[in-house]
């Protein structure tokens, strides 16, 4: 005897049913009529069951009809079952599968319950549920567009519906991309009235593309990859030249690969940075990219300098070694705009900045009371922002008090957080954890992070923290969770232009380093597209120096033009003329009298009888065929052919 464990779905009216140690798991639509049970799925599984659990409706996939899924535990493994209903998926939301489901906010405590207070549960509107997902889906394609109103500066874009925070003007800015519309979720309070008059125009960035490059530009052959750098460190790091990679083996070596040197790598005999402890993080200078910064387990921080061309030997001696932290690194940043100035956050619970040039420490920052799961400098270079595993945000202004200036509340979940400056420095992107563990990315207004997030956006489930990498001139957010497989590193300056490349990245996996392009699928590739290139900040190029800066003094980058010299904008090419697939109804009724009609109708009908002669029936060349004793003939166009001999 096996006890049968039923899960209900009141939303569908699903029952499914399924026996412990049993391989089937049966499914029953629930009625108050007869029948009181019908069975709808009977469903076989590989291995027996020792237990089954519901996943919430929030996870499910709306856009493809998905209206329940059932985990199943076996002896070795989780399987989920899926339930669809065959309709055509889409864009389309199917209102009479979904109805407005309960609630995640409790109605009552638990001391009201015993006193006998009843208040019924409370419901989201039907369209957050629907938006809800979207993100959901969108993210697994780890690209998530941002778009900046006029208001409140910026709404996320990843779906066809829009939901900015309440307080969010519906207008768009046009200088702003004209993107996706918001995938974050506004307060419950929020009606779907007002998120449905938040849609706004589709994304240029919609159907962006991601492509793997071709093999020629692969490194193959990778051996001893590091899969156990903490979650504070990307796993590996790219500059336009060179790309730097751990290795598993001992004394916190680093493999150096020249990108212009693709090929499959040596079996042995690879020359690499030896840095005598564990790699905590490693960062290149954004202004010269000969050089690599390494936060070692021991609290210091390696300075060194690689060679033109490339690692012909094993390098032990570093340039510089800073000393002040007193225990393990977290992660280093360089500033976005003064060159040879580093900011390091350590297990001590502060964040030090670093004069590269003169190797001294410069100042330190307090105020964080537990571990520092991220930081980031603003855009001008002015502040630095940081999030914390004590649940705060916090924003800096290192040159004028080594406390916070800003404090307010972060993600809610311990296990790993990043931040990033979007929309010109307007507001904070947080990627971390809820107190679910779900992955949820968040968005806060810099001018007041005490107030929380605005806006927030679930994702999915997955012990890695999602990695942001920000895209000013485009506002798109390149995500991607670093696991034992794969890793992502952004490389924008390297863009084909005439390709319509607006990202590309480094995907490495435990045997590979594979380019990857993101573009932007256009007819008209032979203008330059201008509308999706404005000019570009000289990053690359600092526009002050450490001193200067720590000085007081404020840089601003230089702007390009990405426009290849022998392209034309295509907001200047020439209007395309429409070409006529069909010639008009005047062209088949010209001026021709019944009789002409009839005569061409007449002469096209003689002369198919004409080339019957040239053509001889089947039964005639059969008859010939006969006369002649052969099953063979010349056809009238020389070619030989088979035909059956008459009896």
């Amino acid at each position: 005897l096996r006890t049968l464990m039923p899960l209900f779905d009141p939303d569908s009216g699903l029952l499914t049913v399924s026996g412990m140690g049993d391989s089937v798991i049966d499914c029953f639509e629930v009625s108050a009529t007869e029948p009181f049970l019908s069975q709808v799925s009977h469903c076989l599984t590989e291995a027996p069951t020792r237990g089954v659990a519901m996943v919430p409706k929030l996870a499910l996939d709306v856009l493809s009809c998905e209206v329940m899924r059932v985990l199943q535990l076996t002896d070795s493994f989780i399987v989920p079952i899926n339930y669809h209903v065959p309709r055509k998926s889409g864009q389309e939301f199917h209102a009479d599968l979904y109805p407005d489901t309960l609630g995640r906010t409790a109605a009552m405590s638990a001391a009201e319950w015993w006193k006998g207070v009843y208040w019924p549960y409370t419901t989201p509107p039907r369209a957050l549920l629907f938006n809800y997902m979207i993100v959901y889906c969108i993210c697994i394609n780890v690209v998530l567009p941002l778009q900046e109103a006029p208001v409140r500066g910026c709404s996320t874009s990843s779906s066809p519906l829009s939901s900015p925070s309440s307080s969010a003007a519906p207008s768009r800015s046009p200088s702003s991309t004209s993107g996706l519309s918001s995938g974050f979720l506004p307060s419950p309070s929020q009606s779907a009235k007002a998120i449905s008059s938040m849609l706004g125009p589709s994304s240029k960035f919609r159907h962006l593309q991601g492509a793997v490059l071709h093999r020629d530009t692969h490194f193959t052959n990778l051996k001893g990859l590091n899969l156990t750098t903490p979650g504070e460190c990307d796993g590996f790091c790219a500059n336009r030249h060179r790309v730097a990679v751990p290795l598993a083996t001992a004394g916190g070596q680093i493999a150096i690969f020249e990108l212009s040197q693709a090929g499959k790598l040596a079996d042995t005999g690879l020359p690499t940075i030896q840095n005598s402890v564990n790699v905590a993080d490693f960062s290149w200078d954004p202004f010269n990219s000969h050089r690599l910064v390494v936060a070692g387990d021991d609290a210091k921080i390696r300075v060194w300098q690689v060679p033109e061309g490339g690692l012909t030997e094993t390098l032990t001696e570093p340039e510089t070694i800073l000393q002040g932290h007193t225990e393990k690194i977290y992660s280093v940043k360089f500033h976005p705009l003064a060159s040879g100035l580093l900011a390091s956050s350590s297990y001590d619970q502060t964040v030090r900045l670093w004069n590269l040039e003169s190797g001294d420490e410069v100042k330190a920052l307090r105020g964080h009371q537990d571990q520092i799961f991220g930081m980031a400098w603003s855009p001008d270079g002015k502040l630095l922002a940081t999030v914390c595993k004590d649940g705060k945000l916090r924003i800096y202004d290192p040159r004028k008090s080594a406390e916070p200036v800003q404090e307010g509340a972060g993600p809610e979940g311990h296990r790993g957080a990043r931040v990033v400056w979007v929309c010109d420095g307007k507001y904070l992107m947080v990627s971390g954890f809820d107190s679910r563990s779900e992955r949820t990315l968040y968005l806060h207004s810099v001018e007041s992070l005490s107030s929380g997030a605005i806006a927030s956006a679930p994702t999915d489930v997955s012990p890695s923290t999602l990695i942001p990498f920000y895209d000013p001139d485009t506002s798109v957010v390149i995500l991607t969770g670093k696991t034992c497989r794969i890793s992502l590193h952004e490389l924008p300056t390297e863009c084909v232009v005439q390709e319509v490349e607006v990202a590309r990245g480094l995907r490495l996996s435990k045997t590979s380093i594979e380019p990857v392009a993101f573009r932007v699928p256009r007819v008209r590739k032979e203008f330059f597209q201008d509308d999706v290139y404005p000019d570009t900040a000289v990053w690359w190029e600092s526009s002050l120096t450490a001193s200067a800066w720590l000085a007081g003094s404020d840089g601003k980058h230089q702007s390009i033009s990405l426009k290849p010299k022998d392209m034309t904008p295509v907001s200047e090419a020439p209007k395309e003329v429409q070409v006529r697939k069909y010639l008009p109804s005047s062209h088949y009724l010209e001026e021709k009298t019944d009789e002409q009609k009839k005569d061409e109708l007449l002469s096209a009908m003689i002369g198919k009888l004409g080339n019957m002669d040239d053509n001889p029936l089947p039964q005639d060349v059969c008859c010939l065929a006969d006369q002649s004793g052969s099953s063979s003939s010349q056809g009238p166009v020389g070619l030989k052919r088979v035909i059956p001999v008459c009896h």
